[in-house]
Parts: C-alpha cells; sequence; structure tokens
C-alpha cells in the first residue's frame, strides 16, 4: 500500500501533461512487453503501432503463439497448424507491412511440421495420428455379447506402442497372477493404456513445440550480438563509414568495431531531428567515439557531398524480400542509390527472422506516416491546400545492395533463396496470410 501510495503521489506531481504523456507513452510500452497479452490486446496494439519495430513485432508473435500451443486444446497435428495459421493471419493483417510477423509464423508452422515428422519416424514412439488410429472404435471394442467359446484377441503390443509395452511388463512382473490389459477379464478395458499414451504423447508433443518456440525467441534477442561478431571484417582502420538513422543493430556494430580500431562515421539524420531538443543519437556517438573513433554528423540534403570519401555504407533492414529488395527507414534509399552511381559498397545488417519468403507489389510496403514533423496546422493556407505525405519506410532495389549481413554471416543475393529453403517449408511459403495489402 505504501508503494501505491508513493506511485500516486508521483503521479499528482507529474502535472496534466506529464501524466497525460506518463499514460500515453508509458503505460502501453509496458503492457507492448507484457508476455501473457491475450491475441486481441496484442493485435490492437500492432495496429495501434504500441508495438512497433522489427525485433518487438517478431518477439510478440513468438509470445502469442506459444500461447497458442500451450493454452488451446488440440488432439492432433492438423488441428494445431490451423489453429497457428488462424492466429497468424489476425496477427499479419493487423500489421501486414511488418513482414517479420508473417516470417515467425512461418517458422512456428515449419517447426511443428519438424517435430511431427520426427515424431513418426521414430520407432520408438507412437505419433499423435497413429494413437488416434490405433484407439479402438466403439463398433470394435470387445463387449459381453462376443460369442461364447471364443476368447477375444487383446491387441497386439505393437499396435498399443510403447506406452502400453512398458504397462503390461510392469503390471506382469510386479504380479505375475495379474493379466496384461487388452486380456478378456478387462472386457472393454483396451482403450485405457490408450488414452494416457495419447495424452502423454500430446504433452511431449507440446512441451517440444512450446521449447522450438522460445529457441526461436532467443535467436531473435542474439542477432546483435552475432551480427556484431563480424564487424572486424568488415570495418578496417581508417575507413569512412556512412550510416542512416542507425538502429540498435547498427549502434552495437560500430561500437564493437570502434573498441579495437579507429575510423570515422558520418551520420545522416533529417532535419526535423536536428531541431529536436533531445539528441535521439547521443549514446550512439558515446558508444562510438569513447574509443577514439570520430561522428560527424550532416544532413540528409547535402550527403552527396560526402559520399565521395566514403568507403561503406552500412544500413539496418526492416525486412528483406526473397529477391533481395530490402525494407529500410525513410531516406536510405537516396543514400543507397547515391553509393551505387559512385560505386560505394552498401551493407545491409538484419537477422535471418527478416528474411521473408513473401512477394509483394514492393509499394505496397511504403509506411505513411504523421505529416506533421514537416508541416504544421499553423500554415493554415498550406495545410488546406496542399497535401503532404511523410514516408516511414520504403524499399531499396535488390541491385543497389552488394552485401546481406545477418546472424549466419555474409551473403549476396543469390544466398538468399538458400537461406529462405533452410528455415521454411514450401506449404507454408505458398500459403498467404494475409492477402493483398492495401495501400
Amino acid at each position: 500500500m505504501a508503494a501505491l501510495g508513493q506511485g500516486q503521489r508521483g503521479e499528482r506531481g507529474l502535472g496534466a501533461s506529464g501524466l497525460t504523456l506518463l499514460k500515453r507513452v508509458f503505460y502501453p510500452a509496458i503492457a507492448a512487453l507484457a508476455p501473457d497479452l491475450s491475441l486481441a490486446t496484442r493485435c490492437i496494439l500492432l495496429k495501434r503501432r504500441q508495438i512497433k519495430g522489427s525485433e518487438a513485432c517478431a518477439i510478440a508473435t513468438a509470445h502469442i503463439l506459444l500461447q497458442v500451443v500451450a493454452k488451446d486444446k488440440w488432439t492432433n497435428v492438423d488441428h494445431l497448424i490451423s489453429r497457428i495459421r488462424s492466429v497468424g493471419s489476425e496477427l499479419v493483417m493487423a500489421q501486414p507491412r511488418e513482414l517479420v510477423v508473417g516470417n515467425v509464423v512461418r517458422r512456428v508452422l515449419g517447426l511443428i511440421r519438424d517435430e511431427a515428422l520426427e515424431d513418426r519416424n521414430d520407432p520408438g514412439s507412437d505419433s499423435i495420428s497413429d494413437l488416434r488410429e490405433a484407439s479402438p472404435s466403439p463398433a470394435q471394442a470387445p463387449t459381453e455379447s462376443s460369442p461364447a467359446g471364443k476368447p477375444i484377441r487383446p491387441p497386439g503390443l505393437n499396435l498399443l506402442g510403447s506406452f502400453a509395452r512398458t504397462q503390461s511388463m510392469y503390471h506382469l512382473l510386479s504380479d505375475p497372477d495379474h493379466a496384461p490389459p487388452g486380456s478378456p477379464q478387462f472386457g472393454s478395458g483396451t482403450s485405457t493404456p490408450l488414452v494416457h499414451a495419447q495424452n502423454a504423447n500430446v504433452y511431449a508433443f507440446r512441451t517440444e513445440i512450446i521449447e522450438g518456440i522460445e529457441e526461436i525467441m532467443d535467436e531473435i534477442k542474439q542477432v546483435d550480438e552475432q551480427v556484431q561478431a563480424y564487424s572486424d571484417i568488415v570495418i578496417h582502420p581508417g575507413d569512412y563509414i556512412l550510416v542512416h538513422q542507425p538502429t540498435r543493430t547498427v549502434q552495437k556494430f560500430l561500437a564493437k568495431a570502434a573498441s579495437k580500431r579507429r575510423y570515422t562515421v558520418f551520420l545522416v539524420i533529417d532535419p526535423p531531428q536536428a531541431l529536436a531538443d533531445e539528441d535521439a543519437y547521443a549514446s550512439f556517438r558515446k558508444s562510438v567515439t569513447s574509443h577514439g573513433s570520430v561522428v560527424v554528423t550532416i544532413m540528409n540534403a547535402g550527403m552527396m557531398a560526402y559520399m565521395s570519401r566514403v568507403n561503406k555504407v552500412i544500413l539496418s533492414a526492416r525486412a528483406i524480400t526473397g529477391k533481395g529488395e530490402v525494407v529500410v527507414d525513410s531516406g536510405a534509399a537516396v543514400i543507397a542509390r547515391a553509393a551505387r552511381e559512385l560505386g560505394r559498397t552498401v551493407i545491409v545488417l538484419g537477422g535471418v527472422y527478416k528474411v521473408s519468403p513473401e512477394s509483394h507489389e514492393l509499394e505496397t510496403l511504403v509506411e505513411w506516416g504523421d505529416p506533421s514533423k514537416y508541416i504544421s496546422f499553423s500554415d493554415g493556407p498550406m495545410v488546406g491546400h496542399v497535401s503532404v505525405r511523410n514516408a516511414v519506410s520504403e524499399f531499396i532495389p535488390a541491385e543497389f545492395v552488394d552485401t546481406y549481413l545477418t546472424n549466419l554471416g555474409a551473403h549476396s543475393r543469390d544466398h538468399l533463396t538458400g537461406i529462405i529453403t533452410d528455415h521454411y517449408k514450401e506449404e507454408d511459403i505458398n500459403f498467404n496470410l494475409a492477402g493483398k495489402i492495401e495501400r
């Protein structure tokens, strides 16, 4: 109660504007990170962009699918796959331009198929489908009305599976006079071991899928650390590196390189960011300059004046298509085009979970946002007569990118197909989760 009272007094001390900011920004951010949110709540957060960014959207998707596997009532693989597809479609439609949502759904579907295939191929275990087929139907179950003098044949131990064999051997060893389940004295009780075996297999299968989803989540969280391990190979002493609105992945990549060698970074930002009261890239500058490297801030309009000195352009991907196109923050496409014209190397950083097998019309992947940072309502005549559009994301054609650097290493455009084949099943690649994205 004391802590609650302190929190309430703290909120009263913020004032009206501070409390409004707290409720609009801080509370939704905490809610977005909660692992036990319902599907409807998480879809709303995706639509409102309160969950945003590739990593956050991918983790949120994995959390929801993990809850479906753990809490939904399903008894066979087909039912589980159908449920995952249904929930995945809702999540994709909530934010269709975040391709990582569909990627994670397909990864989970592939995980389920792999575990089911491994389960069926394992000679020492019974798959869920095998147990379902082996369960005796009411018409086949032995009854009291069987012809006299004709013994009822118990089901074979091979049919019952390893669980039934274990139970039968246990009873025989513990009590020699005890007949195994399925003998005439048990009557219609022959299905009892099958029920227990099926429940045991569903539980084991559920556990395997949950562990697999947790491994996917761990893989997503470890992308930054794995990508930065290649910084020593990419960045050389004395290099001039150009970055655009660096994400955390780019920041860690450059900070790791700066810890061992000295180089210069050209940081390209938009004019509204330069005029902002707070420096959005203060931590980036500190992480790079603390070891002796230099950061030079330039406006995107004057970027061409520095491009002739640049050795490499490093960009962070929101998503990477199978053909090599890259979805990036707005403003990065013109940098990639300028680097292409001057023959500079363009390197795109992103985890494997961002490589999408989906094929879209690239124009539909462009996201438009609030134009208020470029024009305000105080410019009355202009607002009433001019349509202002602010692109939040855009795409880079594949021919403008030289190298794709993921947590699995460096790849060329032709290697992306192999990544897709290794991480997605063909039946899931062809399955359209969202349909056509409306512009």
